[in-house]
């Protein structure tokens, strides 16, 4: 029996960003005796003291929590993407699992090798998210914008080779509000050593990204 290497999936860790705020007065009291300009004002007249600046409450986040990832597909995709994986995923542990939360699918049919990763996360605002959104995009190159998919989204796919066996992987980040939504799907041919096309991963990672997108949005606040 041929043993083949799977090709292994990167996993990027956002911390979120927090953001504190503190308020404080000084107090200082004065001398015992009136000044002389206390004591020119009219009997009876007092001076309205200054109204407080009125104190900033945070903003509602449209996301509190990261959705279940492995309900984020529909069986049928999940069979479509990854030929013979089990449609309920499988989850991977976090830190913090209401904040971030992903889900795997991996399956080996006959020769042909495809991973797909979901993942959610949530941030502390959507400026936050915009930064972490913007980051992500720092360090990849030759793809470009999916229109429609949250507030932004970002889809590149790449070609990598390690002893003689190609495998191509697409990522697409969205931004919808406060949180993120990554996906990672790529596949191999260990019988031709070939990678699959550059179309069917792009195409492949968009529509698992979609349905992960609308599945955010029903956990909205």
């Amino acid at each position: 029996m041929r043993s083949f290497p799977l090709p292994i999936a990167l996993t990027a860790r956002l911390s979120p960003v927090v953001v504190l705020a503190a308020a404080g007065w000084a107090l200082s009291s004065g001398p015992a005796a009136p000044s002389q300009e206390a004591a020119d004002e009219p009997a009876g007249r007092t001076k309205t003291p200054s109204a407080a600046a009125p104190s900033r409450t945070q903003a509602t986040k449209t996301y509190a929590t990261a959705p279940a990832p492995c309900d984020s597909l529909a069986e049928k995709s999940v069979k479509s993407l990854v030929p013979g994986a089990g449609t309920a995923g499988k989850e991977i542990r976090s830190t913090d699992s209401e904040l971030r939360r992903t889900c795997s699918w991996n399956a080996l049919k006959g020769y042909e090798y495809r991973w797909l990763d979901v993942s959610f996360e949530v941030l502390e605002s959507d400026e936050a998210a915009e930064r972490s959104y913007r980051g992500r995009l720092e360090d990849k190159s030759g793809g470009g914008p999916v229109p429609g998919l949250g507030d932004a989204g970002y889809s590149v796919v790449n070609l990598t080779t390690e002893d003689k066996q190609q495998t191509r992987e697409g990522v697409v980040v969205a931004r919808a509000s406060n949180a993120l939504v990554v996906v990672t799907y790529n596949g191999s041919d260990f019988e031709s050593k070939k990678a699959p096309g550059t179309d069917e991963i792009n195409k492949g990672a968009i529509k698992a990204a979609k349905e992960a997108v609308a599945a955010l949005e029903k956990n909205r606040n």
